[in-house]
């Protein structure tokens, strides 16, 4: 096996806010057979947990029982099938992605570059950036079934809504194809005007896990914590975003804990100041 199993593997160093406990078993496929045996062989009483880039996710201190998989070490692949389709695997980070079709000349890709999870992710909660969602541009995905099983599957097996997706249970995206549209060209100005605009508004130089909440109907999540006035609270090592409100950032000492208080402080405050419960975006998963 050219993958790497490992037991009790802390995995903090694995998600963009740089906390979380241990996976029980922590499996990095080398390729898609070796995923595939690994996933025949399991025992089907494992619960499994798939691991992204960790970017808009926060894993309890308790860690996370059963295995927990990632496929960072499987080879990132862009092909272009045509001059306005591609097929990508999961573990393409979305910047990357943007590039490339920006090499291209397919648009709406620009979008892309304002995620900043893989493809996998994206996928999984239908990210999106500046008025596109990923959702938008799936032709087909290919998933894995928890026997080790490739399947192909269209958007109409799928339920998709602003930040969420529902579809068949105990499978997991390996790649998609994606395709744009041919009355648009790329533009790389505008590509650049929206990675300035993320630089400018978002933390990016702290750990962080993305936008904590979903903006509600009409509003933003942003402006509503900032009317608050919670802009810089703290709980522990965690703190909310002086830059965007709608970041918590991990000051450098932070535990899950920490993080997790503050997002419930902020829904009750929330709720108690504008009558608005903010949904999470952020994922929250692990033992408690």
């Amino acid at each position: 096996m050219k993958g790497n199993l490992s037991f009790n593997e802390p995995l903090k160093k694995y998600t963009s806010m740089r906390v979380g406990g241990p996976a029980e078993i922590f499996f990095q496929p080398y390729d898609l057979n070796e995923l595939k045996l690994f996933l025949s062989k399991l025992d089907m009483s494992v619960p499994i947990f798939w691991l992204g880039r960790g970017s808009n996710l926060l894993i309890r201190d308790q860690g996370i029982s059963g295995a927990v998989i990632s496929l960072l070490l499987i080879k990132k692949e862009i092909i272009k099938v045509n001059e306005h389709c591609i097929e990508v695997s999961a573990n393409v980070p979305c910047t990357m992605l943007s590039r490339q079709c920006m090499r291209w000349g397919m648009a709406p890709s620009e979008f892309f570059s304002g995620i900043p999870g893989s493809l996998g992710g994206a996928l999984t909660m239908n990210a999106g950036a500046y008025g596109h969602e990923t959702w938008d541009t799936v032709e087909s995905v290919k998933v894995i079934t928890r026997k080790g099983e490739l399947i192909e599957r269209h958007p109409n097996a799928y339920k998709v809504r602003y930040r969420k997706v529902e579809g068949p249970k105990n499978e997991w995206f390996v790649s998609a194809k994606l395709v744009f549209d041919q009355k648009k060209s790329a533009s790389i100005s505008k590509q650049r005007e929206m990675l300035s605009k993320r630089k400018s508004s978002q933390p990016l130089g702290k750990p962080s896990c993305g936008s904590v909440f979903k903006n509600p109907k009409g509003d933003h999540a942003a402006r509503l914590i900032q009317e608050a006035g919670l802009k810089g609270y703290r709980i522990g090592g965690g703190k909310i975003s002086e830059k965007h409100a709608n970041f918590i950032i991990n000051e450098g000492d932070a535990l899950a804990s920490d993080i997790e208080s503050l997002i419930i402080h902020v829904q009750k405050e929330i709720i108690q100041k504008f009558n608005i419960k903010l949904q999470c975006e952020v994922k929250i998963v692990g033992n408690k």
